[in-house]
């Protein structure tokens, strides 16, 4: 993976904030120190877990971590909350409500996880991040928001003295995460409007995505976001085969290396595979249509294919 490394527009952000940039697989870090203690929003993703503790360590020092903060409970987000938990026993986490009875009882599928083909160790809840209230991190109060559409469940924070967002996936420089629940069938393209429409009015001067640098412009970030929005409601066929490619890029992110007929196994055994299938994609059969889909992955150099192995471009 690439290295990680502090975001660089770190002078915008409010004292004792410092972000770690992961590179994909594993979401951003959001450090923050202040006088109620050291806290980290989001954990990456589960294979990069021992990185993640390091990083986290080597920004606190000899301070304690105190509490782990989760945007939404999507693998990449959550998945070093287990490893922090063993680091820092005493470390409260806190996530987004609706969720803390599946994460008590873990119930791998509704925590998308099953479905995904993802992994992410089982860790405990302590508290929900309530959307309306306020969470104290670096010594100033931040709103929590309702931030559905990528996931039913997401939330951003919102620093108002510095303007300063923690997006997650509701809001990337160039884009949004996929709309998950399009793929079960729900309708959440207007969640994706509305949520967009939040972060307009609190207007951000600094925006800390899920994925990607620290950026400034978000009114041109929430234009781009638009329009991408509006293409995925022209054509809800284009929203999944991009779910699709994300979905298989991820896997082979993780793997690093594999065979096109093991990728292929994999993903006729994932459960979103088969929704898209049989919602978008019915008309040519599975295998042929994930063997397309591998062949757009070598065509746009997001993997390189030798005879029947596979490795991630």
């Amino acid at each position: 993976m690439p290295a990680p490394s502090t975001a660089p527009l770190t002078a915008s952000l409010p004292p004792g904030i410092t972000v770690l940039e992961r590179g994909w697989l594993s979401a951003n870090n959001v450090v923050c120190i202040g006088p109620e203690g050291a806290a980290v929003v989001d954990t990456g993703y589960c294979t990069h877990s021992d990185q993640t503790v390091a990083l986290v360590q080597s920004v606190l020092g000899v301070q304690p971590l105190q509490r782990i903060l989760n945007t939404h409970l999507h693998s990449d987000h959550c998945g070093g909350n287990a490893a922090l938990q063993a680091a820092w026993p005493g470390a409260a986490t806190h996530i987004p409500p609706g969720q803390m009875a599946l994460v008590a009882q873990w119930d791998a599928y509704a925590l998308s996880y099953t479905p995904t083909g993802q992994d992410c160790p089982r860790f405990k809840a302590d508290a929900a991040l309530q959307p309306g209230t306020t969470v104290r991190l670096a010594g100033r109060d931040w709103q929590v928001h309702a931030a559905p559409g990528h996931d039913p469940h997401s939330v951003v924070l919102f620093e108002p003295q510095s303007a300063t967002l923690i997006s997650a996936d509701a809001l990337w420089e160039n884009g949004f995460g996929v709309v998950f629940p399009e793929l079960e069938g729900t309708a959440a393209f207007d969640e994706v409007a509305a949520t967009l429409n939040v972060i307009e009015r609190l207007a951000p001067r600094s925006v800390i995505p899920g994925h990607g640098p620290v950026f400034t412009d978000a009114p041109r970030a929430i234009a781009a976001a638009r329009q991408r929005l509006q293409g995925f409601v022209a054509a809800p066929r284009k929203h999944a085969l991009y779910a699709a490619k994300v979905l298989l890029k991820y896997k082979l992110l993780e793997l690093q290396h594999t065979t096109v007929p093991a990728l292929q196994q994999w993903a006729e055994g994932t459960p979103y595979f088969g929704m898209l299938h049989r919602a978008h994609f019915a008309d040519q059969p599975q295998a042929a249509w994930l063997h397309s889909l591998v062949a757009d992955l070598e065509r746009s150099g997001a993997a390189v294919r030798q005879g029947e192995a596979l490795f991630n471009g």
